[in-house]
């Protein structure tokens, strides 16, 4: 890894729009089995609160030292204001529209002796007014930018997505999506969709080979006109399809923690390289690395450039 060169990351300029949520952490001591049902009790001793989803994404982005926006709609609700403080604590330009009719999407997770016990979610998808407001906000936000980066967790945000794509190419501008459910015709026109191993699985089906993966990944790219797709395949690590065949990243070994997050992690490290000079393979390397780091962590977390720059210097030259 080593031999690589890490690009200069603070003049890259990223949008990222897509489904944010307020990941919400109850921490606490497990000593018995509650009398009332055979489940532990859970003596809370303290609460964290990080963003969680597009958010996320926006935050590892940030992290990594580039200028980055954000834009999604939030409800009008005490989860909105505590991520608002979140995003402005982490240098991110937010632009969240609140829809009083719906609540912020808020995930809460019980944690126990450093496992989690039960997680409750919290979600309503937005009103079409609010979403026609963000999307004239997106035409405006479009230009100032090096790259737009799409984030979707289905929870509606992203519902125009198709005009997204075909305002970013109209304007120049790369588009990059981590996509979510089963039809990625949506994404049509995109520069490159980030899906993971099941993701994918659920629109080529199961592959017998790799060289079978490679037809149906170069299929389903010639459908959609896609000029790459970058597969994150967990322990088998990534691979990047593109016009020049198939390049592959292997997994680096480092102890698996808790994977929350991790595709966040690689499509805002991915889009950061990009914005900032990387080729394909390069900017595959980096997120790959960050994703290494991320996972050792409790929860949605992020890889910075200091990070980064060490765990590149401690790896094995290429």
């Amino acid at each position: 890894m080593s031999a690589r060169v890490l690009p200069e990351t603070s003049d890259a300029r990223i949008l990222v729009v897509g489904d944010v949520m307020l990941d919400r952490y109850w921490f606490g001591d497990v000593s018995r089995i509650s009398p009332e049902a055979p489940v532990p009790v859970v003596r809370m001793t303290r609460s964290e609160d990080r963003p969680g989803g597009a958010a996320n994404v926006a935050r590892n982005a940030s992290a990594l030292g580039a200028q980055v926006s954000l834009l999604s709609v939030v409800g009008d609700d005490e989860a909105a204001n505590a991520l608002g403080h979140l995003l402005g604590d982490s240098k991110i330009e937010a632009h969240l529209f609140r829809d009083a009719s719906v609540q912020t999407t808020l995930k809460l997770r019980v944690i126990g002796r450093s496992q989690q016990l039960l997680r409750i979610d919290f979600e309503q998808r937005p009103q079409a007014d609010t979403l026609a407001a963000k999307l004239e906000t997106y035409r405006e936000l479009v230009d100032g930018h090096d790259l737009v980066l799409l984030s979707d967790y289905d929870k509606g945000a992203l519902d125009h997505v198709e005009q997204m794509i075909a305002l970013a190419r109209s304007a120049g501008k790369p588009v990059l999506v981590d996509p979510k459910g089963d039809d990625f015709s949506r994404y049509r026109g995109a520069t490159t969709l980030t899906p993971n191993r099941g993701e994918l699985q659920d629109i080529i089906g199961r592959w017998r080979s790799e060289e079978d993966l490679k037809a149906r990944v170069d299929a389903l790219r010639r459908d959609l006109e896609l000029p790459a797709l970058l597969l994150t395949r967990s322990e088998e690590g990534m691979s990047m399809f593109t016009d020049a065949g198939v390049t592959h990243e292997p997994a680096r070994a480092r102890e698996v923690f808790d994977v929350s997050g991790a595709g966040d992690t690689v499509i805002a490290a991915y889009a950061v390289m990009k914005a900032s000079g990387a080729n394909d393979a390069d900017a595959m390397a980096w997120a790959n690395l960050a994703a290494s780091i991320v996972v050792g962590k409790l929860g949605t977390a992020v890889a910075t450039i200091e990070e980064l720059r060490a765990a590149a210097a401690s790896s094995p030259r290429e």
